[in-house]
């Protein structure tokens, strides 16, 4: 009776660990007896039996015809070769299977036109699976309550990002800094009305409580995107441009948030500077752009390019 167990080597290819500890006796003693085995493993002889079985399934053994049946193991490199073999032919099977099985899902999509994704870990990852098999576009539309907090994607290269943010994401001061940093493709605008995602304007996403509903190719989503195009039109630069002008890039980046609407007070907070501060540079601005009200400057200077 052997006192010890080895390593299992042959369980990747389905072998469980009884069924190998046999095997291993039987190499070591060819042509044994199911009573030889009883008497080496010190198992009961309908455990001996049962794997036995097993044994001769896989193509580890084979069996004598005579009285008593002896039992020859397999030459472990070619019986190692053909339980590959088979697990490969299982993977093959398994990938025909899966596409079987997206066919059904495919045809399932189309009788409705979107999938319904319940909970923060699906709802999380699935947002993030999104971005990352984009490859060409995302559009965004933020907006709290974060009730998922967002896994942030490895941005592909070539893949172009365009964000709209509410106002009332944007609340502390390296909140804005960072979003400033996409450039002329991250804007902002005052009641951003759902939260979205879209990828390659083929998958869309929208968060509805704890819910998030996928959108695969129809009018909906055509409709979605229309909708991101008008309050991209309407939203207001993080980043102006830093064209040459009246204004400096600071005074462009206050006008900015002054013309998404936000009072003195959110800008000097935002901008980590004093109230009164902001209301100088305000009337600077005024003054350069040759306007009597925030809303005339905020059109001079969008007619002048100096707002994105």
């Amino acid at each position: 009776m052997h006192n010890y167990r080895p390593a299992p080597v042959l369980e990747a290819l389905g072998v469980c660990s009884e069924d190998e500890q046999l095997y291993r006796v039987l190499l070591a003693r060819p042509e044994a007896t199911a009573t030889d085995l009883v008497a080496d493993t010190g198992w009961a002889t309908a455990r001996v039996t049962r794997h036995l079985r097993s044994l001769l399934s896989l193509g580890l053994a084979s069996r004598t015809s005579g009285r008593p049946a002896r039992y020859t193991p397999a030459v472990p490199e070619a019986a190692v070769e053909l339980l590959a073999l088979r697990k490969q032919e299982g993977i093959v099977q398994a990938r025909l299977n899966a596409a079987v099985l997206t066919e059904e899902f495919r045809s399932k999509r189309e009788a409705g036109p979107f999938t319904v994704i319940r909970g923060p870990q699906a709802m999380a990852q699935r947002f993030y699976q999104a971005q990352q098999t984009a490859q060409s576009e995302v559009l965004v539309l933020d907006k709290p309550p974060f009730v998922v907090l967002p896994i942030e994607p490895r941005r592909a290269y070539g893949v172009t990002y365009r964000t709209i943010y509410d106002m009332a994401s944007l609340v502390e001061p390296e909140e804005i800094a960072a979003a400033r940093t996409a450039g002329p493709r991250c804007r902002m605008l005052r009641g951003v009305p759902l939260k979205l995602v879209v990828a390659d304007r083929r998958t869309g996403l929208v968060q509805t409580g704890q819910e998030l509903i996928e959108l695969g190719p129809s009018s909906l989503l055509d409709a979605l995107l229309r909708l991101f195009e008008l309050l991209w039109q309407q939203a207001t630069s993080l980043s102006p441009s830093s064209s040459e002008g009246p204004l400096s890039f600071e005074d462009q980046q206050l006008l900015a948030l002054a013309a998404a609407g936000l009072t003195d007070q959110a800008i000097g907070r935002r901008l980590g500077v004093a109230q009164r501060t902001v209301e100088r540079r305000m009337q600077r601005i005024l003054k350069a752009l040759d306007a009597t009200t925030r809303f005339q400057a905020g059109l001079r200077a969008g007619q002048r390019g100096l707002l994105v």
